[in-house]
């Protein structure tokens, strides 16, 4: 079988060209083109929620979640193209060599942190400020960095990508759930009792998930990932994944909004830190036991 082999630059750029060219078209699509008040719901009125004002905390984090709703779409339609290309270069008894994500992230980065800012900052009214053009750009570079690695999975081991992924939906609870301790700090309608219940349940829920799998993959005999591609995988579910969902099919038609950042993430910095920590501690401890368990761990 022959090595499809590209140049060492020359795929990481075919790669970053298109992937760039598309971030910068949806962020000029949300924020030059779109009607503000339906892309990131000014003046929306919810129960116990003042009305959306353009610079609150909720709506100005509606504009960062830009950047994660786009990395998600990056996510799904590079893994799809790499598995496209893999499956054409199996057929041709030839082995796709894919660019390193951070070669293509690297490229991708350069005309992204010019062009998110220049767009943010002059299209369409109210332009936003220098900070929180940072933060779209900090967000969206973040969530490529995540979106990216399922590339090589996607062309030369789909199958472990998809026992990878399944793996890592066991992480979503936690990373998405724990969250719910800081609610009763926030006045919303949920107790103590109730916030700690959700929270440790999101725990149980995962390690219950992620024994299943360390079953099944026995059973199968599957190789385990390592911890950190398992949380990559959880992390992508949870931040690019679930928000890109969420925009394109749990809004009403014709008001295809960007969710707000309280919906998937912690309001503290604390809070999410632990929802992160306490992922790690999953990952971690489920590929300890596995291997422990003589499973082998996938190349």
């Amino acid at each position: 079988m022959r090595h499809l082999r590209p140049s060492k630059w020359g795929w990481s750029a075919l790669a970053a060209l298109p992937t760039s060219v598309f971030v910068l078209a949806l962020f000029y699509y949300w924020f030059g083109v779109v009607n503000r008040h339906v892309i990131f719901l000014y003046d929306h009125v919810a129960v116990g929620i003042p009305r959306a004002q353009p610079f609150d905390a909720m709506t100005s984090s509606r504009y960062w979640m830009a950047g994660l709703v786009a990395a998600g779409a990056v996510m799904v339609l590079y893994a799809g193209a790499n598995w496209s290309i893999g499956r054409i270069s199996t057929r041709s008894r030839k082995h796709f060599v894919t660019s390193p994500w951070w070669r293509v992230w690297m490229l991708t980065a350069i005309p992204l942190v010019i062009g998110i800012p220049a767009i943010t900052m002059t299209a369409n009214t109210p332009t936003l400020p220098p900070r929180l053009a940072a933060a779209c750009t900090v967000a969206t570079l973040l969530g490529l960095a995540v979106a990216l690695a399922a590339g090589e999975w996607a062309a030369n081991r789909p199958l472990d990508l998809a026992w990878l992924t399944v793996d890592g939906a066991g992480l979503v609870p936690v990373l998405t759930l724990l969250k719910a301790i800081e609610l009763p700090g926030r006045g919303l309608s949920i107790s103590d009792t109730a916030a700690r219940l959700v929270a440790i349940g999101s725990i149980v829920v995962g390690l219950v998930w992620l024994a299943g799998m360390s079953w099944l993959r026995a059973r199968r005999r599957r190789e385990t990932p390592g911890a950190f591609a398992l949380l990559v995988s959880g992390l992508g579910l949870s931040y690019l994944l679930l928000p890109l969902v969420h925009h394109l099919l749990a809004t009403p038609p014709g008001y295809r909004y960007i969710t707000n950042a309280g919906n998937f993430l912690a309001f503290s910095p604390g809070v999410q830190l632990l929802a992160l920590a306490a992922a790690a501690a999953l990952a971690l401890g489920t590929t300890s036991t596995r291997r422990r368990l003589g499973q082998p761990a996938v190349p």
